[in-house]
């Protein structure tokens, strides 16, 4: 056969029915985000204990806390110039095995620097597998019920949030090391290499390299092992021809259909780092410190996450069916009052309440912006672009935990819940003013050529219309 001009892979996968290859790729990215939830939280829950064991001060949390969203900046830029240069399934794959790793050395910790450097690392490996999953799954379903997995992957992910509060709300009151299970639990994400020879590469990725031999022998893989299992695929609407691009510089984003985007996500990931973060990472001290027992405070937190899985599941029925930005403005301004009646009141009953509507409306909101994020670049500037908006909401919480740990001192408990509300009405107001529809428009390819829409139009490269 001689060499392909172009591997048509956008429309070969738009036309798949979802099959068994869809089913192991959900499991696997699952997986992964599962053991992300996980992880991210392992300090919030364990801080409190360490504050009666090590002596640990509310700024020394703060400062370990911020430095961690540090890492993640590094570790979401980084990603995204590893999954553009060494592909989606490697990169994810690297980026697993690195925060797994990482995890597994905390158990080891001796003291809170130490602690903190390894939380900054592991920190750093759970962003860059963030954007590298996001992208993989914008890359490999096609685009009618692209946003759908993506919130089945977080729906059966952030089942990994209530299985770590409940996992320390047993295991850290036992003993002054029972502690450490804890990171122990957050390492176990590296398993994700048994999935290694199940996963395929993104033809997407090879096709806008140019490698269009490569990009269409994992099609033929793919298309065979669906024809299998569902019969004869329909033909796919004809290819558009792109120019591939090896190399993405960061200046890329400074041209004006790049800007817009980059601005906007960035202050999505921003408002919604700081509002989510501001919440999950504080919840459990200041409820200690505020007269709950390190038992009750880790509990209570504990029941609330329970809500997460089940907001994920609410963004699968809806991302499809409406527009994405405003499901996003919708679930902000939802997250926004919950969070500040959860701040109001000192009854057990209305914090897990409050603090069960915040964890579902905030799981649903970061389903919702997983899958609109990678759709408002075409794939030259989808890993980079992604990475950089979403890097830049993570690094946006340096400062977060600072101004929160300021905040309670000065002010007290409740003035820390008007800020967090007040982040998440930001969010919602600028997505709502600025946002582009994209339920008409599928991502686009390489330098945004023009295809068919979902429904069948025709869509340019350019952002779509508001």
């Amino acid at each position: 056969m001689g060499q392909l001009t172009h591997a048509n892979a956008l429309n070969r996968l738009d036309r798949l029915p979802i099959g068994r290859f869809h089913k192991v790729t959900l499991v696997a990215v699952s997986f992964a985000y599962f053991f992300e939830f996980a992880d991210i939280n392992t300090f919030a829950t364990t801080a409190p204990k360490l504050i009666r064991l090590w002596g640990v001060t509310i700024d020394q949390i703060a400062y370990v806390t911020s430095l961690s969203f540090v890492g993640m900046f590094l570790g979401s830029v980084v990603a995204g110039a590893m999954a553009d240069r060494w592909g989606r399934k490697r990169t994810l794959m690297l980026t697993t095995v690195w925060f797994g790793a990482f995890s597994f050395a905390s158990v080891f910790s001796w003291d809170i620097v130490s602690l903190g450097v390894l939380r900054v690392l592991t920190s750093a490996g759970l962003a860059a597998m963030t954007v590298v999953a996001v992208i993989y799954v914008n890359e490999m379903y096609p685009a009618a019920v692209r946003g759908k997995f993506q919130a089945y992957a977080i729906v059966i992910g952030i089942c990994g949030t209530p299985a770590t509060n409940l996992i320390a709300s047993a295991v850290v009151p036992l003993s002054d090391w029972s502690w450490r299970l804890v990171y122990l639990w957050g390492s176990l994400g590296i398993l994700l290499v048994f999935f290694t020879k199940r996963l395929k590469e993104s033809p997407r990725w090879y096709e806008s390299r140019g490698e269009h031999g490569k990009a269409d022998e994992v099609l033929r893989e793919i298309e065979a092992s669906v024809a299998a299992e569902k019969g004869p695929l329909p033909e796919p609407a004809p290819p558009v021809e792109e120019t591939p691009s090896t190399r993405t510089p960061v200046r890329l984003l400074l041209q004006k259909k790049y800007l817009l985007p980059t601005l906007l996500l960035t202050v999505l990931w921003v408002t919604q780092t700081v509002g989510f973060f501001g919440y999950s990472s504080w919840a459990p001290t200041l409820l200690a410190k505020e007269g709950f027992s390190v038992e009750k405070s880790v509990f209570y937190v504990a029941l609330t996450t329970v809500g997460a899985p089940l907001g994920s599941y609410l963004a699968s029925l809806v991302t499809d069916r409406f527009e994405r930005k405003w499901s996003l403005a919708v679930f902000g301004t939802v997250i926004a009052l919950c969070g500040l009646l959860y701040g109001l009141t000192f009854n057990p009953v209305l914090i897990i309440v409050f603090g069960f509507l915040v964890n579902m409306f905030e799981r649903g909101y970061t389903a919702l912006a997983y899958a609109y994020s990678p759709e408002l670049f075409d794939t030259r500037a989808r890993s980079l672009g992604t990475g950089v908006s979403y890097g830049l909401g993570r690094l946006s919480n340096a400062a977060g935990p600072l101004i929160v740990a300021a905040l309670y001192q000065s002010n007290g408990y409740r003035s820390v819940f008007f800020f967090i509300a007040g982040t998440w009405l930001v969010g919602a107001i600028v997505l709502a003013v600025f946002g582009p529809r994209t339920r008409r428009a599928r991502v686009r390819g390489p330098l945004g050529g023009e295809t068919a829409g979902r429904d069948g139009a025709v869509t340019s490269g350019r952002l779509p219309a508001r």
